[in-house]
């Protein structure tokens, strides 16, 4: 026999041995995994590829030469990131930022300056001098903050990873093939990570996949030691002559990464207790006790604070101060816990990035936005003489005579320039509780409507695979028995009646017995196919995993199917144990983000207007006799010291109040869900409605009964110190 009648031999079987254990399907090749490698970049990482554009367009105007220690920092996180991009050019883009902010906040200062009365405006200036600094540190930043985002999201997917390869080494040693295996079926953003080990050998980088993955590993080293050691783990599974023994590493492999989250995420939740303390106390006590204050601060400076720069410093500085203080909380966030799904492989994702919510909410909440504004409408619009009314009522003219001869809008207006100050009023201050309440049910309602119908399906995902654990088992145990899959699947279809997953069993059943599929057309068929009606990760790696096994041997499969059964298990477990650590501290936040932020501003709104009825009242009272008549008071002293119409309207210091509560809301809300769940845009989007809702409306009710109570009360004070 000749030398090629002996190769083609060879051929002819190794072809058949290939066919018949499925070691080199066509889903799993290399080339295939690099081009997923490139479409994802394209598809689903659109902030990565803008940010990349950026770069290489603005980050090239200039040629910046960085240290070598920044350069290597930075380009860590562009690794971590998967940004083409040098670090040179992100240098560049950031000082490109911070050199045309401050040309366009020049230009602008000088038109303002030489086309107006105003004068240079200097504040401007200065908040848009500090605007631009802030764009630049954010655009240095960026690519950390990409990075820590992709390795929390990436890390929340380390455990199903680790499973997913063990599980396929079981029955397969061969760590390439777990891997592609894995990095097919894994959703983004580790399966990018695993896609790229591939393309680095592709393109040359390393020779081997081995070489490939160290590298890789090693983005790890200061975030997760355990990923890498239960990676070691699993290679060294591969020398291990006893299969009893291989079985034993990989199982091993498994329970290090487990013990390894839980005593990282131990630490962290007892390091974040002071900084979220610190986080309450100063961003958002004390600025809510200062609001208190600013009435008289006011008055008494003359004038020297306006309502514009309340706007600036509740509005702006201290959010942005409140943010960075969070974002310091949120990078120092271990990994390996929190949600694994990927929003955008949500059937239901159109609905959340739908803006049709957005319209209906601004229909909805409009008018009460225009009812907020009617103080203005009424003093500053001829629509009250369109409609026969006057441009203000006092009290008593409405019925209301408990608040006095007061007036309900109450503008001021200088007898010397005729500058028109306020509006003072009660009634003005109780309208202005419409603005925020009409700009966090806008939010409130367009992001329920976004996000609730793809929570659901979320919970229904989670409830079915806590439920598809011990299904698994049974599924095993049939299989184990020498039962054929097909039949296996029929006979757990009727043991599991009354469960969410008999529905799976009894649909793949059917497709086999009644529509003539075989087993995994059965499950994965694109028509009808089980899996269709089950969108869960863990479902449709399970039922991959059993395919690729059942072909070796219904004991393999049996093994694979109760060997996962276990896992999901203990990883159930551990998700609990991870769930108490952090309740103590989500528990806090929550309340007082919900509960006592609006309490506080709500009553620090009643005693802003308390104090403004006090002044007014006296001076009303003043025009309307001498000091003596007054109880002896020197009332004409006082309000030459505390001077109405220098004092900051309560309906600004409480739109002002509103609007910070409803940033911190936002800030809060984000770091909560990051802390608890990692990145996880979709439940972020849904507790910023919830709470919203929850926050304000508590805050409202507080500032309306404070408002009315304190008001009522100056009043009858007043009236009996000049009686």
């Amino acid at each position: 026999m000749s030398e090629d009648d002996v190769g083609d031999i060879i051929n002819k079987y190794s072809s058949m041995i290939e066919q018949s254990i499925d070691t080199e399907r066509p889903d799993f090749s290399i080339g295939d995994i690099s081009a997923d490698y490139e479409q994802f970049k394209r598809d689903m990482s659109p902030e990565l590829s803008r940010y990349e554009k950026w770069c290489q367009s603005l980050g090239n105007v200039l040629k910046i030469k960085i240290s070598e220690k920044d350069r290597v920092k930075i380009q860590k996180h562009l690794d971590i990131a998967h940004l083409d991009v040098s670090p040179s050019q992100t240098m560049g883009l950031a000082i490109v930022s911070l050199m045309g902010g401050l040309f366009v906040s020049i230009l602008i200062s000088l038109l303002i300056f030489l086309g107006t009365d105003f004068g240079f405006p200097t504040l401007f200036l200065f908040l848009a001098s500090l605007f631009s600094m802030f764009f630049f540190y954010y655009m240095y930043t960026k690519p950390e903050r990409l990075a820590n985002t992709l390795r929390l999201k990436s890390s929340s997917q380390m455990v199903p990873a680790i499973l997913y390869i063990v599980a396929y080494m079981k029955h397969t040693s061969n760590l390439e093939r777990a891997i592609s295996f894995t990095a097919k079926h894994l959703d983004p953003p580790l399966a990018l990570d695993f896609k790229k080990v591939f393309w680095d050998v592709e393109t040359g980088k390393y020779s081997t996949v081995r070489d490939s993955l160290e590298n890789y590993l090693e983005t790890w080293r200061d975030y997760s030691s355990e990923f890498i050691e239960s990676f070691h783990l699993i290679e060294s599974s591969l020398y291990e002559p006893d299969e009893a023994r291989r079985i034993q590493v990989l199982e091993r492999a498994l329970t290090v990464i487990l013990d390894g989250i839980y005593e990282r995420m131990l630490k962290y939740s007892h390091e974040i207790r002071s900084p979220l303390t610190n986080l309450y106390m100063l961003g958002i006590v004390l600025p809510t006790l200062t609001l208190a204050l600013l009435p008289l601060a006011s008055t008494l400076l003359q004038g020297m604070i306006q309502t514009y720069h309340v706007f600036v410093i509740f509005n702006l500085l201290i959010p942005f101060f409140v943010f960075y203080m969070t974002n310091q909380i949120m990078l120092k966030r271990p990994g390996g816990y929190g949600e694994t799904s990927i929003l955008e492989k949500n059937p239901k994702y159109h609905q959340y990035k739908s803006k049709k919510p957005y319209l209906i909410a601004l229909l909805i909440f409009l008018p009460f936005l225009i009812l907020g504004a009617l103080p203005f409408i009424f003093q500053f619009t001829p629509v009250p003489e369109w409609l026969g009314l006057q441009t203000d009522y006092t009290f008593s003219s409405l019925g209301m005579g408990f608040f006095g001869e007061s007036k309900f809008f109450d503008f001021k207006t200088d007898e010397l320039t005729g500058a028109v100050s306020g509006p003072f009023g009660i009634g003005a201050l109780i309208l202005s509780l419409f603005v925020p309440f009409s700009i966090a049910m806008f939010f409130s309602f367009s992001f329920s409507r976004r996000s609730r119908e793809l929570i659901k399906a979320r919970d229904f995902s989670k409830k079915l695979e806590e439920e598809f654990g011990s299904t698994l088992f049974q599924l095993g145990n049939r299989i184990g028995d020498g039962t054929p899959a097909e039949i296996a699947f029929a006979k757990v279809a009727e043991s599991t009646k009354g469960m969410v997953t008999e529905n799976f069993f009894r649909t793949v059943t059917i497709n086999i017995q009644q529509v003539g599929m075989g087993l995994e057309e059965a499950i994965f068929n694109n028509g009808r196919g089980a899996i269709i009606y089950y969108p869960s990760t863990l479902i449709a790696i399970s039922m991959k995993i059993l395919i690729e096994s059942v072909k070796k041997g219904l004991q393999v499969a049996a093994r694979s199917l109760m060997s996962i059964s276990e896992y999901v298990k203990n990883i159930h477990k551990i998700n609990q144990r991870l769930r108490d650590l952090l309740a103590d501290v989500v528990s806090d936040m929550r309340s007082n983000m919900t509960f006592l932020a609006p309490l506080l501003a709500g009553i620090v709104v009643g005693l802003a207007s308390m104090i403004t009825i006090i002044l007014n009242k006296l001076q009303t009272m003043l025009g309307a006799g001498t000091d003596s008549e007054v109880a002896g008071f020197g009332v004409g002293d006082i309000l030459e010291i505390f001077d109405l119409t220098s004092m900051i309207p309560p309906y600004f210091l409480q739109i002002s109040i509103g609007i910070y509560l409803i940033q911190i809301v936002f800030i809060l809300t984000g770091t909560l869900v990051t802390v608890d769940s990692g990145t996880d845009k979709l439940k972020t989007t849904f507790d910023r409605g919830k709470f919203l809702k929850f926050s304000i409306l508590l805050y409202l009710i507080v500032a309306f009964i404070a408002i009315v109570m304190l008001a009522f009360l100056a009043e009858v004070s007043l009236k009996g110190l000049s009686g």
